[in-house]
């Protein structure tokens, strides 16, 4: 992958050129700028940071222009479908100079304009300058797999792949405050918002043109559900199939390409589909020592891991990890720009850079959930509509009579089946679609209001976290119960946080991660099947799991599902202690001002006493406070060897 910037409306190269070489991470193997300044015209710059993958040579390099020079590209992402594209253009009588799929992208632009935005597929984030109509053209991939933030700063608009390049455009930086509820009730700002006053992230499936001054956004996907009522073993041969034919597409690489292996079914899908495809596949597995883990009772990944790398003779690397997290955690604040709380990202990172070793290329299992309903709330939605047929009186009875009885108990096997249970209970006299969104946040209104100090929840009081989720809702009224949850997370969960900190660690460590799971024929493909498929009474992904029967261990495809994260109620306990202390003292929360500070306190002693469970609640203040540290007290920086490694072209 890449880094991409720019800016328009102004002529700033050395700018582009400092914003560009703070993106030198996500592009480690060059850098170039390329400025469009001629008199009477509107100026422009793009910036690009080189992550070779497809064509290694020179020719590859970018900004790139085609044909006459009409159109310049910077491009962060891959085309699995481009040599098809490629063969098409060249029998209408395009050339090309380069193998690069960036040529092809910026050929298929000047052949269709935006309409070619159907015919790819991929996942990508790019920028067109059209140097005949001074117009800037954006893009961003069907499910925001690559991220794109913009800045409308009132006749100069200035992108990024990361909003602390764009930081270096903006007059002054500072927070959202409406953000902030957002946040603690999901730990991540829904998409298009982010936690920064005037950045915003292009959504998913949408493109723009910024041209005279003006913006305009629009969709150009959607996903469309279709069920067809076919054999159920038609579908399951027809997933099989998909998934076989997604991963060769995304194995397509001239540098080293391997793929995560968690051992559950969605990453050893994906890797029995390489060994089909290729004689020597490498993986990489990661866990946690026996200290960090003594707080959480968590699946043991490398037995499964090595029980499919087994039955599939392939290559398996176990990284047992031991992060310095008191060390490692503010600069992944860093790499990770917007607040983002869920732990996952930490061992993301540490598999990425364990990785580096031997591959640029991963191939993850991301995706598989959202597709074909593998996480427990869809089938918590499941278990709370067979409970509307009670009186809602009765439900509301129920929950008050029975929460002040359930505890979570010692550490140990039990905490997290309570853990589901109490938050079940939560949702059982809401409404269908309300108690999904309670399954899906971590915090009620009333809760928020607590924690919230009391200016900042003054200017909250009518403040709906859930607007988005409500409006997607809204789109998918009329489809069936389930794939209305599937549409809502493809739409939040999805991109704003799973493929969020999968972009910003993997970018990290200078690797790109591809998720064959979420190619564009497969999610089509998903789309059609019947939701009672994917969620078979109480098994999730029951076609997919039926598609890898005789390929994958039966051990492996029907064990029990295991999240991904990180072991945080222990480092809670004991690396992490001291910095809660200091970061999340009464001094520094009433500093802020953001907060109530007897309130975190509380948060802080109830989970220390195991009353309550409130790691996440905690590890998302801390994010917080570090990212408020990192972004608002002091400025981006730039080192000078970043800095000359850029190329004005």
């Amino acid at each position: 992958m890449c880094g991409i910037c720019g800016l328009v409306g102004q002529d700033a190269e050395e700018l582009v050129v400092e914003m560009t070489a703070i993106l030198a991470h996500r592009g480690p193997d060059g850098g170039g700028v390329k400025a469009f300044r001629e008199p009477g015209r509107i100026p422009a710059v793009l910036g690009h940071r080189r992550l070779s993958i497809i064509d290694l040579s020179e020719r590859g390099a970018q900004p790139m222009p085609y044909a006459d020079g009409r159109y310049w590209i910077t491009y962060n992402g891959e085309l699995y479908n481009f040599q098809t594209l490629r063969a098409g253009l060249e029998r209408e009588g395009f050339s090309f100079r380069s193998e690069s799929d960036t040529e092809v992208l910026l050929a298929m632009y000047t052949r269709y304009g935006s309409e070619m935005l159907s015919r790819l597929n991929g996942i990508f984030a790019f920028a067109i300058w059209d140097t005949y109509r001074d117009e800037l053209f954006l893009a961003r991939d069907r499910l925001g797999v690559k991220p794109l933030y913009y800045a409308d700063l009132g006749g100069t608009f200035a992108f990024a792949s990361e909003v602390k390049a764009l930081l270096l455009a903006l007059p002054s930086v500072s927070l959202r405050r409406d953000a902030v509820a957002d946040y603690l009730t999901f730990l991540w700002v829904p998409d298009p918002d982010t936690a920064f006053n005037g950045v915003y992230k292009l959504p998913a499936g949408h493109c723009a043109h910024y041209a005279e001054g003006r913006l305009t956004v629009e969709p150009y996907w959607d996903l469309t559900f279709a069920p067809e009522q076919r054999p159920e073993s038609d579908w399951v041969e027809e997933v099989r199939e998909a998934v076989s034919a997604a991963v060769r597409r995304q194995m397509v690489s001239d540098v080293p390409l391997g793929a995560f292996l968690s051992g559950g079914i969605d990453s050893s899908a994906i890797v029995a589909e390489m060994k089909a495809a290729t004689s020597a596949v490498t993986t990489y597995t990661v866990g946690f020592d026996r200290r960090d883990l003594a707080h959480e009772i968590v699946s043991d990944d490398l037995k499964y891991a090595r029980l499919v790398a087994s039955a599939l003779g392939v290559e398996m690397h176990e990284e047992v990890l031991r992060p310095q997290v008191v060390d490692l955690l503010p600069r992944l604040v860093w790499h990770m720009d917007e607040p983002v709380a869920d732990p996952a990202a930490i061992t993301t990172y540490l598999i990425c850079a364990a990785a580096r070793e031997q591959l640029t290329v991963i191939l993850s299992g991301m995706g598989g959930d959202e597709l074909f309903a593998g996480y427990p709330r869809y089938l918590a939605s499941r278990i709370g509509r067979t409970m509307d047929v009670v009186p809602e009186s009765f439900r509301a009875s129920l929950r008050r009579w029975l929460e002040p009885r359930l505890t979570l108990g010692k550490p140990g096997r039990m905490r997290g089946p309570r853990r589901n249970l109490m938050k079940l209970l939560r949702g059982v006299d809401a409404t269908p679609n309300d108690r999904y969104l309670i399954y899906s946040s971590y915090y009620w209104a009333e809760e928020i209001a607590r924690v919230l100090g009391p200016e900042l929840r003054e200017e909250l009081v009518n403040h709906d976290p859930f607007r988005h989720h409500r409006d997607y809702f809204g789109r998918v009224a009329g489809e069936h119960w389930l794939n209305q949850r599937l549409y809502v997370d493809l739409k939040t969960f999805l991109p704003c946080l799973n493929l969020t900190y999968t972009d910003k660690m993997s970018m990290a460590a200078s690797t790109e991660v591809r998720v064959p799971l979420l190619d564009d024929e497969l999610v089509a493909l998903s789309a059609r099947i019947p939701p009672e498929l994917k969620l078979r009474r109480f098994t999730r992904k029951y076609v997919l799991k039926r598609a890898m029967e005789g390929v994958l261990p039966r051990a492996v495809i029907y064990r029990p599902k295991a999240g991904f994260g990180a072991p945080i109620r222990a480092w809670l306990t004991h690396d992490l202690k001291p910095m809660i202390d200091d970061l999340l003292s009464p001094e520094k929360i009433v500093s802020r001002g953001l907060f109530d500070p007897a309130e975190v306190r509380r948060l802080i002693d109830a989970n220390d006493k195991g009353s309550e469970d409130n790691a996440l609640r905690i590890w998302a203040l801390l994010t917080l406070e570090l990212w408020q540290e990192e972004f608002l007290d002091r400025a981006p920086t730039v080192s000078r060897a970043a800095r000359d490694g850029v190329a004005r072209v």
